[in-house]
């Protein structure tokens, strides 16, 4: 019996009970703790059921949540120059490339799309923070060139969600240039009279904040959203006094004249609806398509008969 209760039985059950399990089924929430089942939280577009803490999400899936039924078509970007500087820390610059391209999926830090949400035709830009930080670039300077150029050849509106850690350092200068470039992408904009509406999520810091996502006409970020140039922790070392509560983050800033509106994510889609009909001088959005009216049974079968003469009596 010990052989066949210790080994025979065991082997039985493991053949049978044996399942291939991925490791991605369950993300931990970084503000509370909570296992969060990983439909349960694409379905809530990353938002944590338990606290409400918004989790990163690129900028396919946002996409996809933000225009008419997921459809949208991508802006070509021109191609900067590969490692133009030849630089090299730990890896060479184009290792650190492709690592972050077979990591995301994604050619580079930033994404450009056209369609439509709640049928306005617009164009958007967004930043990925898993490539590289969503470090501002070359690429992303051409990227929101191409988007701008792209709003003002179809008379759209621009939004752009920001998401990003500053400048990217193997750039060097050539990174810093891409401030006063996007600059002027925006007052393409302008000139155009076309809107310009910038979300900001978590984190958007350093030269991104000093340039393109502080420059819109309205400024709308996301619950608990860093949005910095230089870090809480630098100024406290700089300063050397303890920050207040909240410090940085969109409630704050809100509070203090920085942002327009602070808004969960779950309601960022009516929410840019509303204000982009509003600024394009559009009548509100139709909440829902009613379906065309039946023809009555008397109408459509008159419809459907022949036609026949009448004949005189004789």
């Amino acid at each position: 019996m010990n052989w066949i209760t210790n080994y025979v039985r065991p082997r039985i059950n493991s053949l049978f009970s044996r399942r291939e399990v991925p490791e991605n089924l369950w993300t931990k929430c970084p503000e509370c703790g909570t296992m969060l089942f990983h439909r349960e939280l694409s379905d809530n577009l990353n938002v944590c059921t338990n606290c409400d803490h918004h989790l990163a999400i690129t900028p396919r899936v946002r996409f996809e949540a933000l225009f008419d039924g997921g459809i949208f078509s991508e802006v070509k970007v021109p191609e900067p120059i590969t490692d133009p500087l030849h630089f090299k820390d730990q890896k060479r610059y184009p290792d650190r490339m492709k690592a972050a391209q077979k990591s995301t999926g994604e050619k580079e830090a930033m994404l450009v799309a056209e369609g439509e949400i709640g049928r306005t035709p617009i164009v958007a830009a967004a930043q990925d923070f898993t490539f590289m930080g969503g470090s501002m670039g070359m690429y992303v300077g051409n990227a929101i060139i191409a988007a701008a150029e792209r709003a003002v050849k179809l008379k759209r509106p621009l939004v752009l969600f920001s998401a990003a850690g500053g400048a990217r350092m193997q750039e060097g200068i050539l990174s810093l240039m891409q401030m006063p470039r996007t600059t002027v992408a925006v007052q393409m904009l302008k000139e155009a009279g076309l809107p310009y509406i910038v979300v900001l999520t978590h984190p958007t810091t350093g030269g991104v904040t000093a340039s393109y996502a502080m420059l819109g006409d309205v400024h709308i970020a996301e619950p608990n959203a860093l949005i910095c140039f230089a870090g809480p922790r630098v100024i406290e070392q700089t300063i050397r006094e303890k920050l207040p509560e909240g410090f940085q983050r969109a409630e704050y800033l809100l509070d203090h004249g920085m942002l327009d509106r602070v808004t969960h994510r779950m309601k960022m889609r009516d929410e840019l609806i509303t204000i982009l009909r509003m600024l394009m001088n559009l009548p509100p959005a139709v909440k829902g398509d009613l379906p065309a009216p039946e023809k009555a049974p008397e109408a459509a079968v008159a419809e459907a008969a022949p036609e026949v003469e009448a004949k005189p009596k004789t």
